[in-house]
């Protein structure tokens, strides 16, 4: 049976959707009483949590205060961009996180939230005579080739059909992009 392209959803459309969305809800039911089992208050969450507050614990206590408006906007630009690319990586099997803080998306806050925002924000607001293609390799590097490794080395982060390098160039170009958007001038007040 070939569904139909309406303006409206078909009523065969909706109800082959509705049945994905049951085996969706049935397999996220069946994780939850995994994580609920065997990963939540395990040695690798709690280690994931003091992944997700000593990052902002620390740029809390050494950002630029006069800045932090400015950073959290390029910070959150991350979080935005990293995390809905996690998601695009996990959904299609190119990677997959086996310890997660929380049972839902984004697949490993910890990274996606914390490491990459903040590491990003320093870098921003030190040494800013530093070029922003030096920095960014310096990110991408970093991160791609450091720590990337170490979180498939203690079994937090799996690559499926991905490669560290593969990695390299889009952290750059979050960067670049970070960046770029913490020197807006264009605001104005509201």
């Amino acid at each position: 049976m070939s569904i139909q392209t309406h303006f409206f959803v078909s009523h065969e459309l909706q109800t082959k959707i509705g049945e994905i969305e049951n085996k969706l809800i049935g397999v996220s039911k069946e994780f939850f009483e995994i994580w609920r089992e065997d990963i939540f208050l395990s040695l690798a969450w709690w280690f994931s949590l003091l992944l997700t507050i000593i990052p902002w614990f620390l740029w809390i206590k050494y950002r630029k205060k006069e800045s932090s408006s400015r950073l959290l906007f390029a910070g959150f630009f991350v979080i935005i961009i990293s995390s809905w690319l996690d998601f695009f990586g996990t959904m299609y099997g190119l990677w997959h996180y086996p310890s997660k803080i929380l049972p839902s998306m984004p697949p490993f806050i910890p990274y996606d939230f914390c490491i990459l925002p903040v590491f990003a924000m320093f870098l921003i607001q030190y040494k800013i005579r530093i070029h922003v293609w030096v920095k960014a390799v310096i990110y991408g590097g970093i991160n791609a080739f450091v720590g990337e490794p170490i979180l498939w080395m203690i079994h937090f982060y799996e690559p499926e059909h991905w490669r560290f390098f593969y990695s390299f160039p889009i952290y750059v170009i979050i960067y670049i992009m970070a960046d770029w958007l913490s020197k807006r001038t264009s605001f104005a007040e509201l």
